[in-house]
């Protein structure tokens, strides 16, 4: 969440992509950030383990919701 904040103040649309097991950190980094709006998808967890091709399938999973949360806060 760090992150995408620094890139957000920046001017610059960012997405947090995080395993599904952070969803409740990463709301709260994002309010004691002071960006509570700030994007963020959440994968299947657990990653850690995961093979190359489970990797692959989170990411196949997710890209279409990036690419449209990306592109939504540039015609902002």
């Amino acid at each position: 969440m760090h992150d995408t904040v620094w890139f957000e103040i920046q001017g610059t649309p960012a997405v947090s992509i995080a395993s599904s097991e952070f969803v409740d950190a990463a709301e709260a980094q994002a309010n004691a950030l002071g960006m509570k709006e700030a994007q963020r998808l959440f994968v299947a967890h657990p990653i850690q383990d995961a093979t190359d091709e489970e990797m692959q399938a989170k990411a196949d999973a997710v890209v279409d919701k990036v690419i449209e949360a990306l592109t939504a806060q540039e015609a902002k």
